[in-house]
């Protein structure tokens, strides 16, 4: 597996998890429609999407959790494999050392650190993924 396959697979997951926020949205809309018309069954449906949406969260939260220890297994390995590896890829806080520093890494693991997915885990932003469906469904 390659940078790009795993730059392209984060991307997909992404896709996946917005596409579960729009069509969780869909359904709220129309369920908060009908008990605006006065469907009695409507507020119990809305509550159980509610339930839905949490465990959707918590199920991307899990997703995130998994990401960012495959993230810190690579890093290791790379740092085992690579004697500059520790000079080269280094933690910079919320800009994940992108206004200078050794982004991209070295040796087999170069491509991963500078492709997208490598980026993302670095800066933290593993899971602007479903960007917290219950927060953004039910407001």
């Amino acid at each position: 597996m390659d940078a790009t396959t795993i730059d392209t697979e984060f991307q997909q997951l992404q896709t996946a998890f917005q596409d579960v926020a729009t069509t969780v949205q869909a359904l709220v809309t129309k369920m908060q429609a009908a008990e605006k018309a006065g469907d009695a069954n409507a507020t119990e449906w809305l509550g159980d999407l509610r339930r839905v949406a949490q465990d959707v969260d918590e199920e991307q939260t899990q997703v995130k959790t998994l990401l960012l220890a495959i993230h810190d297994f690579v890093g290791g390995v790379a740092q085992s494999n690579d004697p500059n590896a520790q000079q080269q890829q280094q933690h910079h806080g919320m800009l994940g050392g992108m206004l200078g520093g050794g982004m991209m890494g070295g040796g087999m693991f170069g491509g991963y650190y500078g492709g997208g997915f490598g980026r993302a885990m670095e800066m933290g932003m593993a899971m602007n993924l479903g960007a917290n469906l219950i927060g953004s469904v039910f407001r």
